[in-house]
């Protein structure tokens, strides 16, 4: 399976000319040069976000445990800016880490609501209201008792809960057939290493979508070090590189539902 399209050597030269007048298609689509053309197109919002999330950690200190790592948190943000979704589902949120990423991006294209699920309510202490008020719904519960609350009209699906390989059952089962065909997806923690955990979360999702033919795109240091490499040149060329948090964990894998 195609992880990523390689790129010529010359996109680290002047990045913005390089990718300003590429497009970005559906996720089945998403390459390492698209994703890098929306660094570009985004790249004031984005750094603004940056720096925000970048502040909010220095404040709270360790009550904000983050769990998505910079590359993957960015993508989830430019994903959600360039395709608009205006309903979100995020099942697990934890401290609210890409609950706070997705809320930027929603605010920052001034539609979408937000709709998120967990166990724990951790995340409602540490979202900011500015981010939350009339953008986010949260309910707090066991998912797998509440599916009938997941929306049949999701735009985005955001997954990063538990990693068993029940729950990557349940959800292949239950929340894929729910939402429509087409939904963006991505879901944390598959690729730890060059494959999956076995008996994992991952190991589940990484065989339904080779079952279908869907392809995926992740930006893991373990699985696909190219592509680290090669947005790492360009978060660089754009002054993007400072980090937010120190973590190149990045298990990420982002696909479109069919």
């Amino acid at each position: 399976m195609t992880i990523f399209k390689s790129v010529d050597n010359s996109v680290t030269s002047g990045v913005g000319k390089a990718y300003s007048s590429r497009s970005v298609g559906p996720l089945r689509d998403l390459t390492v040069e698209s994703v890098s053309a929306l660094y570009v197109k985004y790249r004031d919002d984005l750094r603004a976000v940056r720096d925000q999330q970048r502040d909010f950690l220095l404040r709270r200190g360790k009550s904000m445990k983050a769990q998505l790592d910079d590359c993957e948190a960015e993508i989830t943000y430019l994903l959600l800016r360039e395709y608009r979704p205006e309903t979100v589902v995020e099942i697990g949120t934890f401290y609210g880490w890409s609950t706070m990423w997705i809320l930027s991006a929603i605010r920052d294209n001034g539609v979408g609501h937000l709709h998120s699920f967990d166990i724990v309510d951790k995340v409602v202490s540490n979202v900011p209201a500015d981010l939350s008020v009339g953008r986010w719904t949260f309910t707090k519960g066991d998912v797998r008792e509440r599916l009938g609350d997941i929306h049949t009209r999701t735009d985005y699906l955001f997954i990063d809960a538990d990693h068993g390989a029940r729950f990557g059952r349940w959800y292949v089962e239950n929340v894929f057939s729910k939402v429509p065909a087409g939904t963006p997806t991505s879901v944390h923690d598959v690729f730890h290493g060059r494959r999956p955990k076995p008996m994992s979360e991952g190991s589940v999702l990484m065989k339904w979508l080779a079952k279908r033919g869907i392809p995926y795109f992740t930006p893991s240091a373990a699985k696909a070090p190219e592509v680290i490499e090669h947005l790492g040149r360009v978060k660089k060329e754009l002054g993007l590189d400072v980090p937010i948090r120190d973590s190149s964990h990045n298990p990420m894998v982002f696909f479109t539902l069919i």
